[in-house]
């Protein structure tokens, strides 16, 4: 109570001329905190907005083709896996020479050897359409010629 009273006491004693300057000062603090708290943020979100939109837009449209592609190759019939290997087969040809398919049990091992790697592509994008299949493993190394090495390792479907 006596911290009060000191206070009370001194600004009683304080000039009106002096306690209209501190009254101001308290106000523009005032609003200073109010900016930097409430406005400041705000404003700051409001601008960051619509580049978000942007950003959220082009994911939901990536979603959208991804979930476009999943359901296109959920139509697709299933494959036997006699059929996924002769279309596995077909598909290798696209590699060329560098590339050697083994097959052991359910599972497919194709060893490239300075593979192009538009050539590579093309065949991962043939092998999951056509054989409905996709890498289980992958040990791939970039060769001096601008080729890939390694092996790629597939799951037939079962018999």
């Amino acid at each position: 109570m006596s911290v009060m009273k000191d206070v009370s006491t001194r600004w009683q004693n304080v000039s009106r001329r002096e306690q209209r300057l501190i009254l101001l000062a308290l106000g523009v603090v005032a609003l200073a905190l109010l900016w930097w708290v409430a406005l400041a943020p705000a404003l700051k979100l409001l601008k960051a907005a619509p580049a978000q939109h942007l950003a959220l837009d082009a994911q939901l449209q990536q979603m959208q083709q991804l979930q476009a592609q999943a359901q296109a190759l959920r139509s697709q019939p299933v494959l036997s896996a006699a059929q996924a290997r002769s279309a596995l087969e077909d598909s290798v040809k696209l590699l060329g020479s560098g590339a050697k398919m083994g097959v052991q049990a359910e599972r497919v091992t194709l060893t490239l050897k300075a593979v192009a790697p538009d050539a590579l592509a093309q065949w991962l994008a043939s092998a999951r359409l056509n054989a409905h299949m996709a890498p289980l493993e992958a040990h791939l190394t970039r060769n001096s010629s601008a080729g890939w090495d390694g092996t790629l390792v597939l799951q037939l479907p079962a018999q």
